[in-house]
C-alpha cells in the first residue's frame, strides 16, 4: 500500500453535516462551520491539485456553493454509508468543476478560432484520488483552530508566555516553515528568568495544546477512541508537508 494511500483523513461528523442540511437556525450556523472548515482544504485541491489559478478557483467555489450546496441541498444526499464526507465533497466539487469549465469552453469557441478542451480546462482532471494538497491545508486548518483555543485559554488566565514560547517554538516551524527557536533565544526575546524557565512553559505549552487538539478532533470524528490515532495521522500529513 502506498504511503498516500495508506493515510487515511478524520472524517467529518456526520451528525453535524446532517444538520448543516437543515433550514433552519442551527442548520445555518452548522453550515458556516462546515464552509469554514472545508474552503481553504477546497480551495488547495482547486489551486495546487488541479492546477487552476487561485482568483478562478474562488470564483468556481463560490459557484459551488451558490448552486450545489446552498440551491441543490447537496448537504441532504451525503450519505455515511457510501463512505467518507471528504470523498463526497472532493468528487461533487470535481465533477461540478469539470462540467463549468467544459461550458466555458463551449461559450467561447468559434469556428474560426477554436480553442483544446485541455488548454481551456487547464487539463481538469475530474478524478478525485488522494490528494496531498487538500490533506496538508486541512491538517494545518485543524491545527490552526486548537492553536486560536490555546492562545485565547492563555490570554484568558494571563498566561500570555506560555502561548508566545509555544508559538515560537513549535507552531511557527510547523506552520510557517521557521526555524524553531532555541530555549536561550526565546528567554532573551521574551524577557525570562533562564532558559530554563523557558523550557519549563514550553511543557506547559505541550499539555495546554494538546488538551485542545483533542477538543477540536473529537468536534468530528465520531469514535471518541480514535481521536489519538486521528492526531497521529495530522502528524504524518504534516510531517510530509515541508
Amino acid at each position: 500500500m502506498s504511503e498516500d494511500n495508506a493515510i487515511q483523513f478524520p472524517s467529518t461528523e456526520w451528525t453535524g453535516v446532517q444538520r448543516a442540511g437543515q433550514s433552519n437556525t442551527l442548520g445555518r450556523a452548522a453550515l458556516g462551520e462546515l464552509l469554514t472548515r472545508y474552503l481553504a482544504p477546497l480551495r488547495a485541491h482547486l489551486v495546487l491539485q488541479k492546477r487552476i489559478a487561485a482568483e478562478k478557483a474562488d470564483d468556481l467555489l463560490q459557484s459551488f456553493i451558490a448552486d450545489r450546496i446552498l440551491e441543490r441541498d447537496l448537504l441532504t444526499a451525503a450519505d455515511r454509508e457510501r463512505g467518507r464526507f471528504r470523498t463526497f465533497l472532493l468528487m461533487t466539487l470535481d465533477r461540478f468543476v469539470s462540467n463549468r469549465l467544459r461550458d466555458e469552453n463551449r461559450q467561447c469557441r468559434s469556428p474560426e478560432n477554436s480553442v483544446p478542451l485541455d488548454d481551456a480546462a487547464g487539463a481538469f482532471d475530474p478524478a478525485p484520488g488522494p490528494d496531498r494538497a487538500f490533506e496538508i491545508a486541512w491538517a494545518r486548518q485543524v491545527l490552526l483552530q486548537a492553536a486560536e483555543q490555546m492562545r485565547d485559554a492563555c490570554f484568558d488566565s494571563g498566561r500570555s508566555d506560555v502561548w508566545q514560547v509555544f508559538d515560537s517554538r513549535v507552531l511557527a516551524p510547523t506552520l510557517q516553515g521557521a526555524d524553531p527557536a532555541s530555549y536561550e533565544e526565546l528567554a532573551a526575546q521574551f524577557s525570562l528568568a533562564s532558559a530554563h524557565a523557558a523550557s519549563n512553559l514550553m511543557i506547559t505549552g505541550k499539555r495546554m495544546f494538546a488538551r485542545s487538539l483533542k477538543g477540536v478532533v473529537g468536534e468530528y470524528i465520531e469514535d471518541a477512541s480514535q481521536i489519538d490515532d486521528e492526531i497521529a495521522e495530522l502528524r504524518i500529513i504534516l510531517a510530509g508537508a515541508n
